[in-house]
């Protein structure tokens, strides 16, 4: 019964450093530019002749 009680302990101070982790990603602005990256493979890069 005390595992029991020990892993429930161990398993909520896990999801919450998880939960920490995401908030502060949240706050620092990790999220913030969610259109860019998936439009930016549709432009080419223009290609350079370096002879």
């Amino acid at each position: 019964m005390t595992v029991i009680i020990l892993l429930l302990i161990v398993s909520i101070l896990i999801a919450g450093g998880f939960l920490i982790a995401f908030l502060w990603s949240v706050n620092d602005g990790q999220f913030d530019d969610d259109i860019s990256p998936a439009q930016r493979i549709l432009f080419d890069n223009k290609k350079t002749n370096t002879k």
